[in-house]
């Protein structure tokens, strides 16, 4: 498969990655004016650009829409993240790129959704989240709420849910011979991952308040705690058989206490747990907590994470040109996903790209010397 993506950054990126590691051809539509400066510094998300070809094109220039929808005619799919409208004015929308190739599937991520009345405005991972109903109930009693890095929005809201309404569309394409728009909005897909929670209120089961409820650190048995030597360990012995082992290796068992579920003592049995979990060490915890269905996990700094036992064991990381980082997942049986190379140079491949679409030698020297290309 061949993938069109329009260099941006956050959840289009993210989505090109996933399809990269997962074999397609994605060839990145870089701005020419980012390859030719040579004081341009990588961007703050350049791994994710990992195993990309790199095209350069002035796609304000008049002669980049005939080689862009060149491109676009050979390939299977299109990532662009712009704002609403973006697309439509450099003469890049779904109608000419669908009448160029009946069989693309067209996909766009934006924040707000191309509807409504935020849709024109700038925003971010944590406004895009805020209005989904994702980031109030993060953080803690009495505090504001707690920005949960840009993970929501941009990656799993958007550039995840990007990738799966892509596959999708392809599966469906590979049936019926006909393109469409795969339109993810990170607001919409925000909501999406909230569905649980929604169920949760709806039963009965949830407090409309921050740091009231079992796993938003309202509960004593779902929680970060620190250790003597100011490290932390997660707890998150939610099952009642979970519970009662937690609390028999914490050597509790003998104790007349509350009922796990009794709200009323959950701030008083959080004190009792940090109380203890402060008398050891976390390689102290690990040993005696490992092997065992407590549910626990040493807190692990990220810089940390590919060094742990169980991540090296599993191969979760790996390194490419000397940089660690994020194996592919997840993991097939039969056609393993990897990662096809370094993050490209701006530009690096536009000479090669041009050569795949059957772009003659002289007319690649014409479009470079007006710089329509670089």
């Amino acid at each position: 498969m061949r993938v069109v993506e329009f260099a941006g950054s956050g959840p289009g990126p993210f989505c090109g990655m996933m399809l990269s590691d997962f074999g397609a051809d994605v060839i990145r539509v870089d701005r020419v004016a980012d390859a030719l400066d040579p004081h341009r510094k990588p961007a703050l998300d350049e791994l994710l650009g990992r195993g990309r070809r790199s095209i350069a094109v002035d796609l304000k220039h008049d002669d980049a829409t005939g080689v862009v929808l060149g491109l676009i005619a050979s390939s299977d799919a299109l990532i662009e993240g712009f704002r609403p409208g973006v697309m439509e004015r450099l003469g890049l929308g779904p109608e000419p790129c669908l009448q160029h190739n009946p069989r693309l599937v067209y996909g766009r991520v934006t924040g707000w959704g191309r509807e409504g009345p935020y849709a024109a405005m700038a925003g971010h991972d944590l406004n895009f989240i805020a209005l989904a109903g994702v980031l109030e109930p993060i953080g803690h009693p009495g505090e504001p709420p707690v920005p949960p890095l840009n993970l929501i929005g941009d990656f799993g809201g958007g550039g995840m849910l990007l990738a799966v309404g892509m596959l999708a569309a392809m599966l469906e394409t590979a049936r019926s011979g006909h393109g469409q728009v795969v339109d993810a909005a990170m607001v919409d897909g925000s909501a999406l991952l909230m569905t649980m929670f929604h169920g949760l209120r709806a039963a009965g089961a949830w407090v409309d308040q921050r740091g009231a409820n079992f796993n938003d650190s309202g509960s004593h048995y779902y929680q970060a705690y620190e250790t003597s030597d100011r490290r932390y360990l997660s707890i998150a012995a939610i099952e009642p058989r979970f519970y009662d082992e937690l609390i028999d290796r914490l050597g509790l068992a003998g104790e007349e206490l509350p009922a796990q579920q009794a709200r009323e003592h959950w701030p008083a049995m959080k004190q009792r747990f940090a109380d203890l979990f402060r008398t050891r060490t976390l390689r102290e915890w690990e040993q005696l907590l490992a092997g065992t269905d407590v549910c626990f996990a040493p807190i692990v700094p990220f810089y940390e994470a590919p060094d742990h036992p169980h991540n090296a064991v599993r191969g979760t990381f790996t390194e490419v040109d000397g940089l660690v980082q994020p194996a592919p997942a997840p993991r097939f049986s039969r056609t393993a996903a990897e990662i096809q190379g370094r993050p490209p140079r701006i530009g690096e491949h536009t000479d090669e790209v041009l050569r795949d679409l059957g772009v003659e030698p002289d007319v690649v020297a014409r479009l470079r010397k007006s710089r329509v290309v670089a």
